[in-house]
């Protein structure tokens, strides 16, 4: 019976599938082979082939043309610089990595597929067939796959390329310090500086190139070990053979053990930069637990690739793939265990005995890697008392007394020197020259041009692209020079630059290359260039350097003109000729960025004035790493470093944007091996010219970073930093906050031109002081120095920690809890203006600390601050006046401090001088006068008249002492 029915279900089935070929005789006939509709439409895909190609030519120049213009433009502007070779060195690095990379890894990825493919090539399905509407397509799964491989692997060593190729610097280090000298070596593998700067970071690139190449190679044997277990299901079923897992997928496994244990290998020397708690570096349980452990896991994870290889010759069964890793895991897992018992109960019971030598080499090598070890430490005992000032012989100190807030300068500046509203001053910087014989510290602002800050109707090409393409002039002001109106004693100011001193003369004042100057620009054009404003007209001018890019004929104009996005305006202006010039990259930062991107950069560039009258920017260069041994990590605009020199100057003309980089120190590895990469973009600080060389400073970026490690790594006894019992911080002053409110913030480095303790010559000097952290009180000062062979070298004094040194917020609170002051400032702050406290400088002169804080008012309604006092302290007395002068005077001659304005006879107006009489006798005449006084120096203030308004508040004061004392 069962075989009955098993026949009449067949033979059922049979015509079912008889009657469904009748009814569908036309999708029969439209059965396609994919292979056959090929070839009949091969004529006509070579008629359609030209016009592909025109398409891909055209989209390459949309995609590639662009990029190939940049290029063009770059080689242009670098060979305008001179830097034609760093040019092509940079291109032809970029060029090596990018094709090395790229061709390896699609070698590697579309090899292991071949490799893979023909190793299971037997399992695999001749096609599958697909239908697409009403019609089946039968593809050939073998060409697919391979198409789908070669075109994944295209793609994937494209993307490896470009990523490699953002790491050319790291590649060009390695490969051209080779041969470079070793250096120091570190103490738990021996290995040198250079190993750590140069080979390490390569290696560990590459490992993880392969990581990432073996992982994806990975994913590619088990799509085939899938497949092949497919195969074996089929051959199951059809009580065929059952064939093994593919020899190269066993083969696969194997290296990729083999470069997981490389990367094991790598990452033992990753312990030398980690930062602990108490140190960085290697630690106890990390040189004798850790580092040897690992190396035992590479040595388990090559048996365990052992194994697979030769499983992929032998047996090939499934549980020798677990076997392999067993040995790895085993000891990975034992490696924790053992360091989670030495860590709990050897390390941290015997804490200090135990990680005494690590903490050791950690304060050794962070002080080395941050240049600490050149610091000359020196004690300071600071004493009370005028003798120890000893003012006659430390005049030229106190006459270089910065009471200019920087800040307060900018916006003073900004009303009385900008002229029209399309100037500005972006920065003031200090420095020093000559004056009258003698060196004065002095304050310097570039009036720069500001396109955005033009009318909206004067907003358009030609005026932004050719007229208005430069700043002009600089203003320059003693530090403590103020007129009796309060404003800057101005050395160098207006348009054209004027100057009081005739040894200070400005005879180049266009600044084409600054701060501000963020827009291309086209000169020696048939437009003349805005200069200056000069009465009802404008001077004029035309560019006269040779500094630019020349931009030619017609088609390298428009080339230019593509790549800076004008091509509609450039070709086609009347204005531009042949001898026209393009000048590109004019703001100073990004500037030297583009040259020597491998570099950072102190982000304060300063002004110089030369001997010849020319402006020239100075800029500071450091190399950095993150991988110095035993140093820990410290953030240095945004960037965590371990390692810091300031190995370069860069000076950039402000007229003809000419760039040099100045090697200053060339002890650095680092920077050697970049001279070796580009010779022709160093050159020796020797060759500075002497008037620059003069001006060259102490880096503030430095100094503020080297200050935080110090206050650190100046305990030098182990047990004395595992406790952290004498902790340094930077001092910190009153401040603003983001809402205008005061609070406390840390000092920001300030130059002084004084003479350290026990030298005779005045320096110009950056110095922060040092508080003990969670406290108030100086314990401390560092200083770098920046003249003559001292330049580079930093000076600590240290205080003796049993005598009490007010610190910068103390003496602020001296200032506020002095009755007379507290009283003035509080009226001050009345309607219509308030208060605005300069910086407060902490002086080391002669044998004591002097204290300098300026006190400015500024109108509500003018936002132009001017001096109204000038508070000078010492350790045991404070002194205050409208003037330094005065001030000193109160502090040093014993006259009474006072805040009365002393008013000159220009500005001094007439209806001021009744108020000079005697109060009157009676209590109300004494009430209406005060009343009448208020109401007028409120009136004054608003209409900013802030020199009247101080003789009223003085002459309100006296009245309502005198009022005070009828009522007793």
């Amino acid at each position: 019976m069962l075989v009955i029915a098993r026949r009449a279900d067949i033979e059922t089935s049979v015509a079912r599938a008889t009657r469904t070929r009748s009814k569908r005789p036309e999708r029969m006939a439209q059965d396609i082979d994919w292979s056959e509709l090929s070839r009949r439409r091969s004529p006509q895909r070579r008629r359609r082939l030209p016009i592909f190609i025109v398409l891909l030519i055209v989209l390459a120049i949309l995609f590639f043309g662009k990029t190939a213009a940049s290029y063009y433009v770059d080689a242009l502007w670098f060979g305008s610089l001179g830097y034609r070779d760093v040019f092509w060195t940079t291109l032809n690095l970029q060029s090596v990595s990018f094709l090395a990379f790229t061709a390896a890894t699609f070698l590697i990825l579309f090899g292991s597929f071949l490799v893979l493919k023909r190793s299971v090539g037997d399992q695999l399905p001749a096609g599958h067939t697909i239908f697409i509407g009403e019609r089946s397509v039968k593809l050939p799964v073998e060409p697919v796959l391979r198409y789908l491989a070669l075109a994944g692997s295209v793609v994937i060593a494209l993307i490896s390329g470009t990523a490699m190729m953002s790491q050319w610097p790291a590649l060009a280090l390695y490969w051209y310090t080779r041969s470079a000298p070793s250096g120091v070596a570190d103490p738990v593998f021996g290995k040198p500086l250079t190993f750590y700067f140069f080979t390490l970071p390569v290696w560990q690139l590459v490992s993880s190139w392969l990581v990432v190449l073996a992982i994806i190679v990975s994913i590619v044997a088990l799509f085939f070990v899938a497949i092949g277990k497919g195969a074996r299901a089929l051959a199951r079923e059809r009580g065929g053979s059952v064939p093994l897992p593919s020899r190269g997928v066993w083969i696969v496994f194997a290296l990729l053990l083999v470069i997981i244990a490389a990367r094991v290998y790598l990452g033992r020397y990753d312990y030398l930069f980690e930062d602990h708690t108490i140190l960085s570096g290697a630690s106890y349980a990390d040189v004798h637990v850790t580092i040897p452990g690992l190396l035992v896991v590479c040595v388990a994870l090559l048996f365990g690739a052992v194994i697979g290889i030769v499983n992929a010759f032998t047996v090939r069964r499934l549980r020798w793939l677990i076997a392999s890793l067993v040995p790895a895991l085993v000891c990975w897992f034992a490696l924790q265990v053992i360091g989670w018992y030495v860590t709990s109960f050897v390390v941290k019971p015997n804490e200090l005995v135990r990680e005494r030598p690590y903490i050791l080499q950690n304060i050794e090598l962070t002080r080395r890697a941050f240049g600490l070890d050149r610091i000359a430490q020196s004690p300071f005992v600071p004493e009370t008392g005028l003798d120890a000032v000893n003012p006659a012989a430390n005049q030229a100190t106190l006459q270089n007394i910065r009471l200019w807030d920087w800040r307060a300068l900018q916006d003073t500046l900004r009303q009385i020197q900008e002229i029209r509203t399309y100037y500005d001053f972006p920065d003031i910087d200090i420095d020093r020259y000559t004056i009258g014989g003698s060196m004065r510290q002095v304050m310097l602002a570039t009036r720069e041009l500001s396109v955005e800050k033009l009318p909206e109707s004067s907003r358009n090409w030609i005026n932004e692209k050719l007229i208005y393409t430069h700043g002009y002039g600089i203003t320059m002001n003693p530090v403590n020079g103020f007129t009796p109106e309060g404003l800057p004693t101005l050395i160098l100011s207006d348009m054209p630059v004027q100057s009081t001193v005739s040894t200070i003369a400005v005879n180049r004042p266009e600044v084409y290359f600054g701060e501000l100057t963020n827009t291309d620009v086209y000169v020696k054009t048939r437009q003349k260039e805005f200069n200056y404003p000069q009465g009802q007209t404008n001077n004029e001018t035309s560019y006269e350097g040779d500094g630019g890019i020349v931009l030619g004929g017609f088609l390298r104009r428009a080339i230019i003109a593509w790549d800076r996005g004008d091509i509609a305006k450039l070709p086609f202006s009347d204005d531009v000729n042949a001898q026209s010039r393009l000048l590109m990259r004019r703001n100073v930062r990004h500037r030297v960025e583009v040259l020597a991107p491998f570099l950072s950069y102190d982000p304060d560039p300063y002004i110089v004035i030369g001997d010849d009258g020319r402006l020239f920017w100075m800029m500071d260069g450091f190399t950095t790493s993150d991988s110095y041994p035993y140093s820990r990590h410290y953030n240095a605009e945004g960037s965590f470093i371990s390692y810091m020199r300031n190995s370069v100057k860069v000076v950039i003309d402000a007229y003809n944007g000419a760039t040099t980089f100045y090697v200053i120190d060339s002890e650095d590895p680092i920077i050697a091996a970049y001279r070796r990469i580009y010779p022709a973009l160093f050159k020796d600080v020797a060759a500075m010219p002497p008037t620059l060389r003069k001006h060259v400073r102490y880096p503030e970026l430095l100094l503020k970073l080297q200050a935080e490690v110090y206050g650190l790594y100046h305990m030098t006894d182990p047990e004395v930093f595992y406790n952290r019992e004498d902790l340094w911080t930077i001092a910190s002053e009153t401040g603003a906050n983001a809402q205008g409110q005061p609070a406390s913030q840390a000092m920001e480095p300030n130059f002084v031109l004084m003479k350290l303790p026990h030298e005779n010559d005045l320096e110009f000097v950056e110095m922060l002081p040092f508080t003990p952290a969670n406290r108030n009180n100086l314990i401390g000062w560092i200083a770098g120095r920046s003249d003559g062979q001292h330049y580079g070298t930093v000076v600590a004094y240290d205080f003796p920690k049993t005598r009490l040194v007010d610190g910068p917020l103390q003496v602020e609170a001296r200032i506020d809890q002095n009755a007379q002051l507290s009283g003035q400032l509080t009226l001050w702050n009345q309607q219509g203006s308030h208060v605005r406290r300069g910086t407060l400088l902490v002086i080391p002169i002669g044998r004591a600390l002097l204290y300098a804080e300026p006190i400015y008012l500024q109108a509500q309604r003018s936002p132009m601050p001017e001096l109204r006092l000038v508070v000078l302290a010492l350790q045991d007395r404070l002194a205050y006046g409208p003037t330094f002068e005065a001030a000193m005077a109160a502090l040093f001659g014993g006259v009474t401090s006072s805040t009365a304005a002393v008013a000159s006879s220009e500005s001094k107006p007439a209806a001021a001088a009744p108020a000079a009489t005697a109060p009157a006798t009676d209590l109300n005449g004494l009430i209406s006068e005060a009343a009448r006084d208020l109401a007028d120096y409120q009136r004054l203030t608003s209409e900013g008249k802030l020199g009247e308004a101080g003789q009223k508040l003085e002459h309100l004061k006296r009245t309502l002492d005198e009022l005070n004392k009828r009522r007793r």
